[in-house]
């Protein structure tokens, strides 16, 4: 049964190629070299992902887990933390989470749990880098041109700042 289980849920694996990685006192910051995203795991989604080496289920890194930070770690926290994972691509291949587990998010897992819970629940923030030629080719704050970042209409030479890309445009799609 344990085999047959794992051909259905692969144990995770963490990428780690071109990937630069520095380990803080509370969290890590992962660069990702393809996609030019930069991610900061707390402590908990940092340690899944250092222990996600292919020989590991869920399970072992709830119990794993639960060791380390001195407080039981439910199974669904893990598989909470490995979405992220995979949805940032910071695991090797992907994986699915068991039947019974599908569609339980962080904040179901908080009202489960409780507020206690929601410290050492896993989190990750992630930033896109710009590319050097669009750090450079924006200058100052206000008439950038089109393909810059920005914040509001006033930041762009159209007038015009994408409201969910947050770049300047010409036409349609303004704050």
């Amino acid at each position: 049964m344990q085999i047959a289980q794992e051909l259905e849920h692969p144990l995770p694996v963490a990428r780690r190629i071109n990937l630069i990685v520095k380990e803080l006192p509370d969290e890590t910051l992962i660069y990702d070299r393809d996609s030019d995203e930069a991610h900061c795991l707390n402590q908990t989604a940092a340690l899944v992902w250092k222990n996600c080496d292919g020989t590991r289920s869920a399970s072992d890194l709830a119990g794993l887990l639960s060791v380390r930070l001195g407080k039981a770690f439910p199974e669904e926290a893990v598989w909470v933390a490995l979405d992220k994972l995979q949805q940032f691509e910071l695991l090797s291949e992907p994986v699915s989470r068991p039947p019974h587990l599908a569609g339980i998010s962080r904040r179901q897992l908080i009202r489960t749990f409780g507020i206690a819970a929601a410290v050492s629940m896993p989190a990750i923030t992630t930033i896109v880098a710009p590319t050097a030629a669009q750090a450079a080719s924006c200058g100052s704050l206000n008439n950038r041109d089109n393909g810059c970042p920005c914040s509001s209409n006033s930041d762009c030479a159209s007038g015009c700042c994408h409201h969910t890309q947050f770049i300047c445009k010409s036409g349609g799609g303004c704050l």
